[in-house]
């Protein structure tokens, strides 16, 4: 069978409190409900699912390896609320089975409106992931595993990477194997993991469900699957989110036994292995090129941009954001900047958008508006704030006082 390579990403978002056209106040943030959303998430995902996975890495012989990423908003976070969850994470750093990934701090999309910014947090992340965990990143993945061709070639040359992960997005792939190891165009030193969302969702999205024909999904029966994938690829990638154990499937869906037989369902052949997704790279050449000169992502049916930037409130929220990077950075005000670059976390603009149908139950999860309108004037009720206090900043003709936001036609 091909190599398995599991990935999961973890991230919460600083989620904001509601804020008016007539406050004034600079904490931006819901506190209360941060927390409360943290230790359900700690409680029902994160301590039980690092647990598994250091006795699956122990019960194993370390032939059980994976990735993950894990976004420095979240870190934050789990260093005043939840302790235990960074002690277990080190834990599973310190088992040299697992792999940690290099992504913007503040799971931004930084990279389509400002290089410079996007740097900033790449750095900062990557120099978090250094001190935590005694790892200098080698792969990088960018937030939502947005990506394209100018991402692989600006990614090339910062010269610390060696891979990126990207959706095995079908029209690019254009009928070739998912499963395999691709290059971008005129980018050297790059290698391409692309994750094979069909499996992947089997776990992440269809587990549950009922009305799926292949429900119940045992471990026996999914190992099965990726062993007759023999001669269609030499890697698989199974890419989803952490919160996928436990949260986005709850242990009353068996979710955790499911986890914890598939490691000895698949490595009961000594010719299967699992790798890290640097093992992955290190190990096969790329066979091909995968050209993406538009940007791609693992959001919704599209796997397009979509999600965040899919009508006018989300591309002005976003435009008006970054438009003030300049004076803020100018401005020297740390708690200036800690703020504006906590409001280019993406979930902000998620939370806006207008695609529902198929997509409605993902885009709803965790979030705390009524309607994208209703996130949309509070974002921007927020940011009139924010540019006031760049004005304090600023010279007075540089800075107007900004205009109340009226609310946005349906």
């Amino acid at each position: 069978m091909p190599s398995v390579c599991m990935y999961f990403q973890m991230h919460q978002p600083l989620r904001l409190g509601r804020y008016s056209v007539f406050d004034t106040r600079s904490d931006y943030f819901d506190d209360h409900h941060n927390v409360e959303i943290l230790q359900k998430v700690v409680d029902k995902c994160y301590a039980p699912a690092t647990r598994l996975l250091l006795d699956l890495i122990d019960r194993h012989d370390g032939r059980f390896r994976l990735s993950l990423s894990v976004s420095g908003v979240l870190i934050d976070q789990l260093r005043t609320q939840a302790a235990h969850v960074i002690d277990a994470l080190e834990a599973l750093a310190r088992t040299g089975c697992v792999e940690f990934l290099n992504e913007t701090y503040y799971h931004s999309m930084s990279f389509l409106y400002s290089r410079d910014e996007f740097r900033a947090q790449v750095e900062q992340h990557a120099a978090m992931i250094e001190d935590l965990f005694g790892q200098s990143p080698v792969v990088f993945r960018n937030t939502e595993l947005i990506y394209n061709n100018d991402l692989a070639h600006y990614i090339g040359s910062l010269g610390r990477h060696r891979g990126i992960l990207a959706e095995g997005a079908d029209h690019v792939l254009h009928g070739r194997s998912v499963n395999e190891v691709y290059r971008p165009p005129h980018t050297e030193g790059i290698s391409l993991l692309l994750k094979n969302y069909g499996l992947s969702d089997d776990i992440a999205f269809r587990f549950s469900n009922h009305e799926w024909p292949e429900f119940p999904l045992t471990a026996e029966k999914y190992a099965g699957w990726i062993n007759r994938l023999n001669g269609q690829g030499r890697v698989c990638n199974l890419f989803m989110d952490f919160e996928t154990f436990g949260e986005h499937q709850w242990a009353e869906t068996g979710i955790f036994d499911f986890l914890d037989e598939l490691p000895g369902q698949l490595l009961a052949s000594p010719d299967n292995d699992f790798l890290t997704v640097s093992e992955a790279i290190d190990r096969y050449e790329p066979v091909d090129t995968f050209d993406t000169p538009h940007m791609i992502s693992w959001a919704d049916t599209e796997r397009d941009l979509s999600a965040w930037l899919g009508n006018a409130m989300q591309s002005n929220a976003l435009h008006e954001l970054y438009k003030l990077e300049q004076q803020v950075k100018e401005s020297g005000d740390a708690a200036l900047l800690a703020d504006w670059r906590r409001l280019t976390t993406s979930d902000h603009v998620y939370y806006m958008c207008t695609k529902y149908y198929a997509n409605g139950a993902v885009h709803n999860y965790f979030n705390p508006y009524e309607s994208p309108y209703d996130s949309y004037i509070n974002f921007m009720n927020v940011m009139d704030n924010l540019r006031t206090r760049v004005a304090l900043h600023s010279p007075d003709d540089a800075n107007p006082l900004p205009r109340r936001l009226a609310a946005p036609s349906a």
